[in-house]
């Protein structure tokens, strides 16, 4: 890990460089490569390394991906105006909170591509060899899915960029999202194919795509993609592999020392060392001012229907939030959430705080009163912690197999009660569609899943957004909302890429 973060630190001058030079910043779906690059082994790796640089950027992984979740039930956001915006579905796609979100996405395809067509030119070993095209196709399908999702649907896809001739950068829109969902299948297989398995790579190189992060994310494809048959093929490759399992203790997965267990599919790998690197997010979640203590962003809080979505005798809900009269360990202190010196501000709009990021945030200062860079940045506008965040786990694959067994008829009780047993909770018989609902947004509330894009996926946004949300007090703090499902099923795209875009680009019907 620290290898492939330090190969990632010393790429950012040269991403920097490159950036400037070929416009990236008004030329949609990437731009022509330097010719004076793509010569040697270090090339290649220098080059692949750059397609992980972007995951710590503030405006992916950081929050700026996550205000689009913002519009869920699950969260309370720290006012502001963009904030508001999102959750009320009245965006343009100009926001700065999330305009980069489309660019930041096609510039990583972009980067991946550039890998695809050049390293089979590259004097390699073969294992070599595979192993960087394997990692360029994985990591261009899933920055393909996210965006497909998140913009695409059965009148206009997103646009598939030209693999082979670089300059052609003015791509239409794909006819429907069913084409993306096939083209980033095929990248997925290829990916599967070329890569070892996680336990194969070697501790420097963690953090890097490996076979059955891509068969998980062939799962999340096809489940889009509502094709049950694949998605049920692929999720029980995964189980069959033996290569993961739960954890036994839910709050294990979210302490540092577990990055790499055997629930670990996909994450951003994370630092607290290096400024640059790493998902800024478990700050982002950290009360605003961190009580004094650190310098917490407050942004996203949980609501109280998220909490009351919890059997009381759920383990899942202590450890994925705090509420009021909580003991939490912070910074080697116990204290007493939403009591005394550590009454949430007037940013929390909910009263409750997500603990599940919270572990970095527990280890004593250092003698001069610092805070201890082997776990936070010492920077606290950038704070990042040396715990990944999560993007897919082995959990999530559970319950995806159990969504496609349950869309096709059959019976899911194995796999959700696996889920249910380590929350503590009794096994169901005959479980159903609504309790895998429930138990998706339990186990994985907070993450990066997206429970915005589950509601609209399963046709109930409408209805959820038509209730009110509350603080933990019961006041409202949003009121019932109006989600058109024949509009808002899809977010808008900025208006600054449809403008560069020569035509190439409409915006989605109704915004």
């Amino acid at each position: 890990m620290k290898k492939l973060s330090l190969l990632l630190l010393s790429f950012v001058l040269l991403v920097s460089t490159s950036a400037c030079e070929s416009e990236l910043d008004v030329i949609p779906q990437g731009a022509p490569s330097s010719g004076n690059f793509w010569k040697t082994p270090a090339d290649a790796q220098a080059g692949v390394n750059a397609i992980y640089a972007l995951y710590s950027d503030d405006n992916m992984y950081g929050r700026g991906f996550f205000w689009l979740n913002n519009a869920s039930d699950d969260i309370g956001t720290k006012p502001r105006q963009n904030a508001e915006r999102i959750k009320n579905f009245i965006v343009d796609g100009s926001e700065s909170d999330t305009k980069d979100i489309w660019r930041l996405h096609y510039e990583i395809m972009k980067r991946c591509n550039d890998v695809i067509r050049n390293i089979p030119n590259i004097p390699l070993d073969e294992k070599t060899r595979n192993g960087m095209l394997g990692e360029a196709y994985f990591n261009h399908a899933v920055m393909h899915l996210e965006l497909a999702y998140h913009y695409g649907d059965d009148r206009a896809g997103i646009p598939i960029q030209d693999r082979e001739n670089f300059t052609n950068v003015y791509v239409p829109r794909a006819k429907n999202v069913g084409e993306n969902y096939a083209y980033i299948a095929a990248d997925l297989k290829k990916a599967a194919d070329l890569l070892p398995y996680f336990d194969e790579l070697t501790p420097d190189n963690y953090g890097r795509a490996h076979k059955t992060a891509a068969w998980a994310y062939l799962v999340r494809t096809y489940l889009y993609a509502k094709d049950w048959d694949n998605a049920i093929k692929y999720a029980n490759m995964i189980v069959a592999s033996g290569k993961h399992k739960l954890l036994d203790n839910f709050e294990d997965v979210f302490k540092i020392k577990n990055n790499w267990s055997t629930e670990y599919i996909w994450s951003v790998t994370s630092s607290a060392e290096n400024t640059g690197l790493g998902s800024i997010f478990p700050g982002v979640c950290l009360e605003d001012k961190g009580w004094g203590a650190y310098n917490g962003w407050g942004n996203f809080y949980p609501t109280k229907e998220l909490f009351d979505t919890y059997d009381p005798a759920d383990k899942r809900r202590s450890a994925t939030i705090l509420q009021k009269g909580d003991k939490f360990v912070y910074f080697g202190q116990e204290v007493t959430f939403n009591e005394g010196s550590y009454i949430v501000s007037s940013s929390n709009r909910t009263g409750y705080q997500f603990k599940k990021y919270m572990e970095p945030f527990s280890y004593p200062k250092t003698n001069s009163g610092a805070v201890d860079i082997r776990y936070v940045n010492a920077n606290g506008d950038k704070p990042s912690t040396a715990l990944n965040v999560p993007l897919l786990r082995y959990a999530d694959v559970l319950l995806m197999l159990a969504e496609a067994k349950l869309m096709k008829g059959q019976n899911a009780d194995t796999e959700i009660n696996l889920i249910r047993h380590r929350a503590g909770l009794s096994d169901l018989a005959g479980a159903t569609l609504t309790d895998l609902k429930r138990e998706r947004r339990c186990e994985l509330a907070g993450e990066w899943t997206d429970r915005h894009f589950d509601l609209v996926r399963w046709g109930d946004a409408k209805e959820a957004y038509a209730k009110p949300l509350h603080h933990y007090n019961g006041t409202v703090i949003y009121p019932a909302r109006n989600f058109n499902p024949a509009i808002h099923h899809v977010w808008p795209i900025p208006p600054d890429e449809i403008a560069v875009s020569k035509g190439a680009l409409t915006q989605n019907q109704g915004w």
